[in-house]
């Protein structure tokens, strides 16, 4: 089982390696798409994941673990090649049309992987490696980016698709960690009726996904602008993507973080972090400010992902975990949907309503974790 983690340790790794993603709002805009297409063709994806998650996670739990996952990195490397060739808002959109279906397709099923073929108490050590090589890769393409692609955009596109295509070739040497079994709509409706009556469950999963959305759109979206309003040139730019990478490595330590502080208190540190970066961000008045705020963000978030993972996983009771898991995802992408939409009307307004915004979330994720630390107080 040794030997999945290792694959699937390569595969976050060449997925990581996105070599446009210093640069990826001024990318999809120079190609002719707005910010507010660009926050409309997130929520479409995040709807049509919603759509598929329950189905692609029974479909999962049919075929095994290893031949969903090798169709959806097969996918997912086709998928770079629309980006690649896309102009204009309809290429941009069919890519993230067919990256909703990877995402569903994936979703449960690489933590599913991964939680099985290693002990449950070394789980959160496991997804704390697996989060940082992908970002272990994003630094890899961030370096070559700055160093020998700089405006080239071509290129930047055409060698993200050979570091995708190489992910598909290591996900065929994976192997089955839970056999293919029949599984009726019957029993996947249980699974869903099971979800989404647990209302602790969904606090945790409403807490994370409003935190993960705040750092995702604007560590991911917002940043670049934020950064362009302060004067900073696309050098610099380059320069602090590299940084937010780095720190994006320090998730191997969440585990050791957790365990010092406990789970209660380790939340509750992550999640004030959130706050208090998306309100320095409304309030930052130079580049300083918002960089530092930015950066704090991207710590948090990182450190916060095993931790959420751990938690999520040890939740789920019945058998078949990537159902669960997928709706888990289901319920996290629902809420995104409407985060994401949000973000994108405020920004169109001015970017200092949308990090309000963030601020505004990330505390109701707070309180929603500190409800269900109260309703499952051992964790």
């Amino acid at each position: 089982m040794r030997r999945n983690i290792r694959y699937m340790y390569a595969i976050a790794l060449l997925q990581g390696m996105v070599f446009y993603g210093p640069v990826a709002t001024l990318y999809r805009e120079a190609q002719g798409v707005s910010i507010a297409q660009i926050t409309l063709i997130e929520s479409i994806s995040l709807a049509l994941c919603i759509l598929l998650e329950v189905p692609w996670g029974v479909l999962a739990d049919k075929l095994g673990y290893k031949r969903t996952m090798i169709g959806c990195c097969l996918l997912y490397f086709l998928s770079k090649i629309v980006f690649w060739q896309a102009d204009g808002f309809g290429g941009f959109l069919l890519e993230r049309v067919m990256l909703s279906v990877v995402i569903a397709g994936m979703s449960g099923v690489d933590t599913s992987i991964l939680y099985l073929s290693c002990g449950k108490e070394d789980s959160q050590q496991v997804f704390g490696w697996y989060n940082s090589l992908q970002t272990a890769g994003l630094l890899i393409a961030a370096l070559t980016f700055s160093l020998f692609i700089g405006d080239n955009y071509a290129l930047a596109g055409g060698l993200t698709v050979l570091s995708y295509g190489g992910a598909a070739l290591c996900a065929l040497g994976l192997t089955e960690v839970k056999a293919p079994a029949p599984f009726s709509a019957r029993q996947a409706m249980d699974v869903l009726r099971q979800t989404l009556t647990n209302r602790r469950l969904l606090l945790f999963l409403i807490s994370a996904a409003l935190l993960t959305e705040a750092h995702q759109t604007i560590t991911t979206f917002f940043n670049q602008l934020q950064y362009a309003r302060w004067g900073l040139s696309s050098a610099a730019i380059g320069i602090l993507y590299i940084a937010a990478v780095l720190l994006g490595l320090s998730g191997v330590w969440s585990a050791r973080l957790t365990n010092k502080t406990g789970p209660l208190w380790g939340g509750v540190l992550l999640c004030s972090a959130a706050v208090l970066a998306c309100t320095a961000l409304a309030l930052s008045t130079g580049a300083v400010s918002s960089v530092c705020a930015i950066l704090a963000l991207r710590l948090s978030n990182t450190l916060f992902q095993p931790f959420q993972m751990e938690l999520q996983n040890r939740q789920v009771t019945t058998e078949h975990r990537a159902t669960a898991l997928s709706i888990h995802a289901m319920v996290i992408d629902g809420v995104g949907v409407c985060t994401n939409l949000a973000f994108g009307a405020l920004a169109e307004i001015d970017l200092t309503c949308a990090f309000w915004f963030g601020g505004g979330i990330c505390l109701t994720g707070l309180v929603l974790f500190l409800i269900w630390c109260k309703l499952r107080p051992r964790i």
